[in-house]
C-alpha cells in the first residue's frame, strides 16, 4: 500500500506480527507506515524456466514480473474489509513474484545423480531457510543428516513419469492453488489421472473400486460391490474428518479378511532386481540382516544411514545364487542401491516394477483357494513362512513369497504384467465359492496396525534407529560389518523414545496421523499411522513417546481439532491369528 494514515509516523519498519488470512489466500507484513500485501489466490500463472533465463536484467529482475492488477482485485476488496484502516490507502506498488513450486510441495535437496559433486538446494521457502542450511550443511560435511528427516525433500525421490514437463506444469499449478488449503491426509492429487495402472485395473472398475493414488499408481480404496457385507456387522462410523475418504464397506471387507479370503492389489509396491557373482556381498553390506542364506530364504531387513538411522525397510527373498528381488519403498532405495554399486560390475540393479504386478492372497482360506491351482506343494511344510519358490497357478508362473501384512494367512504371488490379468481371473474364479473378496488399501491399512506392522516413512524415517522404532529384531550385529552398524552399537543401550502403540476407546474418535500427543498438558509426541481396528474393536494410533511413558496401562491425550482424545498405551500385537 501507499501510506496508511492509522500508521503515520510509524518508525520501525514492523511492529505487528505477520498476519496470515488463510482463507482468502493472504498475508499481510508491516512496512513502516505501510503494509505489505502477498496474495495466492489468483490464478496460477506458470513461468517457462527459458523466459526467466532470457529475461533482460537491464529492464527488468528475472524473479519479479510486471503487476497484474485485476488479479489482485479481489484481495483488496478483502483487505479493506478485514483491516477497514487500508480504505484510506491506495495500491502503491506491486509485482508478480517467481515461486518455485515442485509437484509435492517440498524442497529439492542432495547431491545430483548424474553430476557427483554437484548438490542441489531448490524450491526453499522462507519458513524452510534456515532448516534447510543446517540440514544440506550436515548432508555435505558428515554425508548425512542427523538432525531431520530428508527423504520427503530428496531430489531423487522422484520416478521417472514425475519429471514429465507436462506433470510438472499440472502439478505446480494445482500446489499453487492449493497452497493455503487445508488438505485431507487422503485426499488425491489431481489431474494428470489416470497415469499408473496395474493390470487388473479393468476388472477393478467392474468391481466399481473407489480409487486413491500413490506415486501415480491408482490404488482402490475400496470395492462398491462389497457394500452388501456392511449389513449384519458393526462398522462404527469415525467423526466427519476421518470419515472422508471413507467407507463402512472398508470395515467389512477387512473383517471378511479375517474370515474367508482376500485379494489386495500390491502392484505399487516397488520391486528390484539385484543380480551378479557380488549381489549377495553387496545387499550383506547395505542391510542389517543376514540374507546371505539358502535360494528360497526371504528376509524382512532395513538399509540405515551411517549414523544408525533408518533409511528403509526391504523384503530381500534369494531367487538364485546370485539373483535377489527386493521389495522397496521408494526410487530412493534403487537411488541408494547405485550410490553403493561396487566400481567393478558385479552387481546390477534393475526396477522391475513396471514390467510386473502382485496379488497378496490372504486369509484363513487362502491355501483352500491356492493348493488347488497350483503345480507343487503349498501346505505349511510346502513353503514356510518368509520363503519362496517359484510355481505355476493354473497357467500362469509365479514367485510366491509366504508374506503377510496383515497378518493372515497367505502369499504374495508375482508374475510379469502380461499375465496379470489372467492370475487375477483365475485366483477370483476358485475364491468365489468360499466367499472370496477384493479387497482395499482401507482395510489393508486397518488391519496391519492390528498386527503391529511399521509402514517406513510414516512410522519411521532417517530420524529414528531400528530399537526405538521397535524393529530391532531385523539387525544381527553378530554378523560382518554394514552401513550403520557402529553407529547402531552405540544407541542400542541409549532409548530415549519408543514407537508406541496407542489404543482408543470411543468409536468415533478416529484420528488420522501427526497429530500432537500430550501427558497432561506437556506435549511429549506425535501420533504416525491411525486407524479403526475392526476386529478388536477399539481406535488404533501408533505414535513416538518418551521411552518412559511407553508403559501398558498409560495414559495419554491426543489433539484432534478442539478436542483431547483419551488414549491407552497397548502391548502389540493388538491381533495375532495363531
Amino acid at each position: 500500500t501507499g501510506p496508511v494514515p492509522a500508521m503515520e509516523g510509524q518508525a520501525e519498519e514492523a511492529v505487528r506480527p505477520i498476519l496470515r488470512h488463510q482463507d482468502a489466500d493472504l498475508y499481510y507484513r508491516d512496512r513502516f507506515d505501510r503494509i505489505g500485501i502477498g496474495y495466492y489466490g489468483h490464478r496460477p500463472m506458470p513461468v517457462d524456466p527459458e523466459d526467466i533465463a532470457s529475461v533482460d536484467e537491464a529492464e527488468q529482475m528475472p524473479s519479479v514480473l510486471k503487476f497484474t492488477e485485476d488479479d489482485f482485485a479481489d484481495a483488496w476488496a478483502e483487505t479493506q474489509a478485514l483491516l477497514p484502516a487500508t480504505r484510506d490507502a491506495k495500491i502503491e506498488e506491486g509485482i508478480n513474484g517467481l515461486f518455485s513450486f515442485t509437484t509435492d510441495g517440498l524442497p529439492l535437496l542432495g547431491e545430483s545423480p548424474d553430476v557427483k559433486g554437484f548438490w542441489v538446494a531448490e524450491a526453499v521457502w522462507v519458513t524452510h531457510s534456515a532448516g534447510v542450511a543446517r540440514a544440506v550443511a550436515e548432508w555435505l560435511v558428515d554425508g548425512h543428516c542427523s538432525s531431520f528427516d530428508l527423504h520427503e525433500c530428496d531430489v531423487n525421490r522422484f520416478e521417472p513419469h514425475q519429471l514429465s514437463p507436462q506433470y510438472v506444469l499440472a502439478r505446480d499449478c494445482r500446489n499453487f492453488v492449493e497452497v493455503y488449503d487445508i488438505l485431507h491426509p487422503l485426499q488425491p492429487a489431481g489431474a494428470p489421472r489416470p497415469l499408473r495402472t496395474s493390470p487388473f485395473y479393468a476388472r477393478q472398475q467392474e468391481l466399481d473400486a473407489y480409487f486413491l493414488e500413490a506415486t501415480g499408481w491408482e490404488r482402490p480404496q475400496w470395492y462398491e460391490t462389497n457394500a452388501g457385507l456392511v449389513e449384519g456387522r458393526s462398522v462404527p462410523t469415525p467423526n466427519d474428518w476421518a470419515a472422508r475418504y471413507w467407507s463402512p464397506i472398508v470395515g467389512a471387507e477387512a473383517q471378511t479378511t479375517r474370515e474367508t479370503v482376500a485379494m489386495y492389489d500390491m502392484t505399487a509396491l516397488k520391486r528390484l532386481e539385484v543380480t551378479g557373482r557380488g549381489a549377495a556381498a553387496f545387499l550383506q553390506r547395505l542391510s542389517t540382516g543376514n540374507v546371505d542364506k539358502s535360494v528360497g530364504s526371504v528376509t524382512y531387513t532395513l538399509l540405515l544411514d551411517e549414523d544408525g538411522g533408518i533409511r528403509s525397510d526391504i523384503t530381500v527373498a534369494r531367487l538364485g545364487r546370485d539373483h535377489f528381488q527386493v521389495g522397496a519403498n521408494s526410487n530412493l532405495d534403487l537411488d541408494w542401491f547405485g550410490r553403493h554399486l561396487p566400481s567393478d560390475g558385479s552387481v546390477q540393479v534393475r526396477d522391475i516394477t513396471a514390467g510386473t504386478c502382485c496379488i497378496g492372497l490372504w486369509g484363513p482360506l487362502a491355501r483352500e483357494v491356492l493348493q488347488p491351482l497350483a503345480d507343487s506343494d503349498f501346505s505349511n511344510d510346502g513353503l514356510k513362512y518368509f520363503r519362496a519358490k517359484r510355481a505355476h497357478i493354473g497357467s500362469v508362473p509365479v514367485t510366491a513369497m509366504r508374506l503377510s501384512y496383515v497378518g493372515e494367512r497367505g502369499w504374495e504371488l508375482y508374475t510379469t504384467a502380461d499375465m496379470g490379468v489372467k492370475l487375477w481371473d483365475t485366483l477370483w474364479q476358485a475364491a468365489q465359492p468360499l466367499g472370496g473378496i477384493a479387497a482395499g488399501r482401507g482395510a489393508f491399512n486397518s488391519l496391519r496396525l492390528e498386527k503391529g506392522y511399521r509402514s517406513f516413512g510414516t512410522d519411521m524415517t532417517y530420524e529414528h534407529d531400528p530399537y526405538e522404532a521397535g524393529v530391532g529384531f531385523a539387525v544381527k550385529l553378530d554378523k560382518d560389518d554394514f552401513i550403520g552398524k557402529a553407529a547402531l552399537e552405540r544407541r542400542k543401550a541409549d532409548v530415549r523414545r519408543r514407537l508406541t502403540c496407542l489404543t482408543i476407546d470411543d468409536p468415533q474418535a478416529v484420528v488420522m496421523g501427526k497429530e500432537p500427543v500430550y501427558d497432561g498438558d506437556r506435549p511429549v509426541g506425535y501420533v504416525t499411522s491411525a486407524a479403526y481396528g475392526y476386529t478388536i474393536g477399539k481406535g488404533i494410533a501408533y505414535a513416538w513417546l518418551p521411552a518412559e511413558l511407553a508403559t501398558t496401562g498409560r495414559t495419554v491425550h491426543i489433539g484432534y481439532f478442539d478436542q483431547r482424545i483419551e488414549a491407552v498405551v497397548a502391548d502389540e500385537p493388538l491381533f495375532d491369528p495363531s
